[in-house]
């Protein structure tokens, strides 16, 4: 056969491989319906033991080519539905910053996306327990305020106090409506569970931390102090309270910036948080909190391999929904059925 005949077949192999990669032209920005944001992977995004983004990118990406992003951590994938994921990086910084990046990367049309956070997190006892997944309904900055030590202030007393001018910077509602719809699509869902999390959950005394793992709603704290102990879990509260939020119920690093990020470039209703717990944010009774922070071999709480999988479980009823009733979905959140 000529070279040139060889070279027609290459191209035009080529060019089929890339219209199926890739859901849009290169002169066409990607339509994005919805876009999943996860903090870290453990390894490649498939084929190894899955961090936060690995069982997203094998049910939509695995046939996605990466689109290379500047200022973003990581590449994008887009499927041909328009659905969206990338790695953007631990804690506040990075992951918005990367975010904002491909939100204002002229590769993409965010305007009418729903973000989901999606991630791994802390939660606890009296509220949640391992393998539990969260849709936030309220998102608050942990950090944005005075502290002092606890021997300088009132015994007993809290030893934070707000600090004024952050008012829009600490504390997102997100839309009611849009939990709503979540919980409706998912609240009802059986999650994996492990023998691992069973065995551990029985170290703690509080009865929320040894039921079943459910999908549950509640504020998610937003710190980029990882912070652990029964004094730092009542500031949490405290300040979840002070705030007029709900329980705090997750402790997380990233996602009170991305609402900032989105808020101001997207609007904050199509915005939604959605973590598994792997840990409890405090130790047992027969533990201190640094025993807990640093454990023993052996001593950790299991259940992480099921998390991030019902995390995804749970996440892609959502994203399948709107994708598959997008021009339901498109002008914005639909009512709830009735009941």
């Amino acid at each position: 056969m000529p070279f040139r005949k060889h070279a027609q077949i290459a191209a035009a192999a080529l060019s089929l491989t890339l219209a199926v990669a890739s859901p849009a032209s290169a002169d066409e920005p990607v339509k994005v319906k919805v876009f999943i944001g996860a903090m870290f992977e453990i390894g490649q995004n498939t084929g190894d033991r899955a961090g936060e983004f690995q069982h997203w990118y094998e049910r939509y990406f695995s046939q996605s080519a990466p689109i290379s992003v500047k200022g973003a951590l990581n590449p994008v994938y887009c499927n041909a539905d328009g659905v969206c994921g990338s790695v953007l990086g631990m804690g506040k910084v990075a992951s918005s910053s990367s975010l904002q990046a491909v939100i204002l990367n002229s590769q993409f049309d965010m305007s009418e996306a729903y973000v989901i956070v999606s991630g791994v997190a802390g939660t606890p006892p009296e509220r949640g327990t391992i393998a539990d997944v969260s849709w936030a309904t309220w998102l608050v900055d942990y950090d944005l305020g005075h502290r002092w030590a606890p021997e300088e202030g009132e015994p007993g007393a809290p030893t934070f106090m707000p600090r004024k001018g952050y008012e829009k910077a600490r504390l997102f509602p997100l839309n009611p409506n849009l939990v709503g719809w979540a919980m409706h699509l998912t609240g009802q869902t059986n999650l994996k569970d492990s023998e691992s999390a069973r065995s551990y959950r029985l170290r703690y005394p509080q009865e929320a931390a040894r039921r079943a793992p459910a999908v549950k709603t509640g504020t998610h704290m937003t710190g980029d102090t990882f912070f652990h102990g029964p004094g730092m879990s009542a500031q949490a509260q405290y300040i979840a309270k002070l705030y007029g939020a709900d329980d705090y119920l997750i402790t997380e690093m990233e996602a009170a910036g991305i609402a900032q990020v989105v808020q101001r470039t997207l609007g904050d209703q199509r915005l939604m948080s959605l973590r598994g717990a792997v840990n409890f944010d405090q130790g047992n009774p027969n533990e201190t909190t640094l025993q807990h922070l640093d454990p023993a071999p052996g001593q950790t709480a299991g259940g992480f391999a099921e998390t991030v999988d019902n995390i995804a479980v749970i996440g892609s009823r959502m994203v399948d929904h709107i994708v598959s009733h997008w021009s339901e979905w498109k002008p914005g959140v639909p009512p709830l059925p009735r009941q």
